[in-house]
């Protein structure tokens, strides 16, 4: 499934300020539903998916970005990323107490305490770079700000939306990042109060507008900021995109000795289920090496 307008970069030209627009349209029910979690849990894992979807979009190179979650919450880990090209994964794992039926519904509450990672990962030949923060505020989007002002001392305004309806799920996100001045600004004050304004804009950004289909993605950035000088550039797609492989999966077993392997089987074979998509696969034992005499 393709999204193709599923990012809007755009960008204030007398303002110190650039933005993306992200909503995943169907793309959001196609990854969420795949897992059989708590909503809360995919409350979280949709917003989770835009704010990566807007961050990777950002890359000038071929690469990913991805957002790893560790607490002692009921939700023990979750993990989003996105490829540069759009392309979009999601899993989270429940803590072996936790109630699904009795869970909170804050992200505070459901990640507890622990630790908020963003990696950007360049390929095989590249060192990755990876931040690591304390998780620190109330929801997902306070998470993120704290930690692009206390790792990487980034301005940013993050707003992240998911909602699930009789029509299935469907998640959005606005982000603002400060940039140098180019031209425009005369002076640090004045800077300061550019980006102060079109955060305040951003803030009148209602539910209802991000979640209506029937209102382009270029009306709403418009909408908000239309008397700013907004500039938008061409939009991106998005998709679902796991990357895991019957090899990979094959590897991982492979490395589990030949006892581990026997009792591991099953009706005659051994089956893995990939965390991100779901799916199953099937290895009979002697794709996995010989037993044991």
């Amino acid at each position: 499934m393709v999204v193709s307008g599923g990012i809007v970069p755009f960008h204030l030209a007398q303002s110190p300020v650039r933005g993306r627009l992200i909503r995943l349209g169907a793309l959001a029910d196609a990854i969420l539903s795949r897992h059989d979690l708590p909503d809360a849990v995919l409350t979280m894992g949709g917003q989770a998916l835009a704010l990566v979807a807007g961050m990777a979009s950002a890359l000038k190179f071929k690469g990913s970005f991805s957002l790893q979650i560790k607490g002692d919450g009921p939700v023990s880990m979750l993990l989003a990323d996105a490829t540069d090209t759009g392309d979009l994964r999601f899993m989270a794992r429940l803590a072996e107490d936790a109630d699904p039926a009795a869970l909170p519904t804050s992200p505070k509450e459901l990640l507890g305490h622990g630790y908020l990672a963003f990696t950007i990962d360049q390929g095989a030949d590249m060192d990755r770079h990876q931040g690591i923060v304390e998780l620190t505020g109330e929801t997902l989007s306070e998470m993120a700000v704290h930690y692009f002002q206390t790792s990487e001392q980034h301005d940013c305004w993050i707003r992240l939306f998911c909602l699930k309806t009789v029509d299935g799920w469907s998640a959005s996100a606005l982000v603002l990042e400060r940039i140098a001045d180019e031209g425009g600004i005369e002076n640090a004050a004045q800077a300061e109060d550019a980006w102060e304004t079109a955060c305040t804009f951003a803030e009148t950004l209602r539910d209802q507008e991000i979640f209506d289909e029937t209102l382009e993605s270029g009306d709403l950035i418009h909408r908000l900021f239309g008397t700013l000088d907004v500039q938008i550039a061409t939009p991106r797609a998005l998709a679902y995109g796991c990357r895991c492989s019957r090899a990979r999966l094959a590897s991982v077993l492979e490395r589990f000795g030949e006892d581990d392997l026997d009792h591991m089987v099953e009706n005659g074979a051994i089956t893995m289920n990939c965390e991100f998509c779901n799916v199953g696969f099937r290895f009979t034992r002697d794709e996995l090496g010989e037993k044991p005499a």
